[in-house]
């Protein structure tokens, strides 16, 4: 096939790259900018010197062509506003989700032609199920990126292929070693895709400043502290409060006051958190699965929960947990399983 491979600089798009060339594939690597001028500015670097120098240097052995494609303006419209937009309501929004859906799957496949198949390096597999596409966990369950795929439609993944999707982690950085790749020991990227060393508190500082607020223990009201702005902030946080005397855990927020309702007794009995609201679902069926006992995820990660799932007649779906997730947040995906079949995912109202 004659299949474009999205390339990052990094080992497993590297690997994936050349395991489809060595499978005798006509393969092009293509390279999406995706930094904004304030972080380039904040760095005072170019981050993408890095990533050419070393895919550069994995396309030039292997003799393949290397495409590089700007698209900065678009990522800043269809993912970084729709990230800042929910933080300032308040949410706690996933800017990865977005990137694959609205770039790397989205617009990425609408500018490209003449391509079979688009491949990346992502730790995920796909399935036919009843003639639906859905995505599958991987075996390596810590490396599993599922979760960042989820709200792709079921006929976009058709014409996606993930070639170390069966892989441990293990074994393709030993296949990177085997192909003698320029980045064989390149370390593994962390964190949101397009931040890179520029922290996010950084980035929401940037947009939305700072602002002086209350912080506010929950069970008496009283105001222990203050903060810079709420949006610093998410529920199951305790990192940054900075007062003594606890742990404090960030238990909500009141966005029109600017206030920060914590507590110290957040995993006590009578606060449980077992149940919560999807909405904008994504269902790789067409439909909400008949299957109502499945397993969800909040957060990328092995973890899951058992839980059951109920349709409303609004087109949402009720969840409810058969174990406590003290990290529940508005604005972030729930990405539910059958197995190692991944069914698809919704919002958290």
């Amino acid at each position: 096939m004659k299949i474009a491979v999205l390339t990052s600089g990094g080992v497993d798009s590297s690997v994936a790259l050349r395991l489809l060339e060595e499978q005798d594939h006509d393969v092009t690597a293509f390279y999406l900018k995706i930094w904004l001028e304030d972080e380039l500015t904040y760095l005072n670097q170019c981050p993408w010197e890095d990533d050419l120098t070393q895919i550069r240097g994995v396309c030039r052995e292997a003799k393949i062509q290397l495409e590089i494609m700007s698209m900065q303006r678009a990522y800043f419209e269809r993912v970084v506003e729709h990230c800042i937009s929910e933080v300032r309501a308040g949410r706690t929004p996933n800017p990865d989700v977005f990137c694959n859906s609205r770039i790397k799957f989205g617009l990425f496949l609408e500018q490209i032609t003449g391509f079979d198949a688009v491949a990346s390096g992502h730790y995920a597999l796909t399935r036919k199920v009843d003639g639906k596409t859905h995505l599958v966990a991987t075996p390596d369950l810590i490396k599993d990126q599922t979760y960042f795929l989820a709200n792709l439609p079921s006929h976009k993944l058709d014409n996606i292929l993930f070639p170390v999707g069966h892989l441990p982690k293990t074994e393709v950085r030993s296949l990177a070693h085997e192909f003698n790749l320029p980045n064989k020991n390149r370390k593994d990227s962390q964190g949101i895709c397009f931040l890179g060393k520029f922290k996010y508190r950084d980035f929401l500082k940037h947009y939305l400043g700072i602002k002086t607020g209350n912080l506010v223990e929950k069970e008496t009201s009283n105001i222990v502290g203050t903060h810079d702005g709420f949006w610093f902030y998410t529920p199951g946080q305790r990192q940054g409060i900075g007062l003594s005397g606890g742990p404090w855990y960030v238990v909500g927020k009141n966005v029109d006051e600017n206030v920060v309702f914590i507590s110290k007794n957040y995993y006590a009995e009578d606060h449980k958190r077992d149940h919560f609201v999807i909405a904008s679902c994504n269902w790789f069926s067409g439909a909400t699965p008949q299957k109502h006992s499945l397993e969800v995820k909040m957060r990328h990660g092995p973890h899951r929960h058992r839980c059951q799932i109920q349709p409303l007649p609004d087109g949402r779906v009720e969840v409810s947990l058969q174990s406590q997730d003290q990290g529940i947040a508005a604005g972030q995906f729930a990405v539910f399983y059958d197995g190692d079949l991944c069914l698809g995912a919704g919002v958290i109202c």
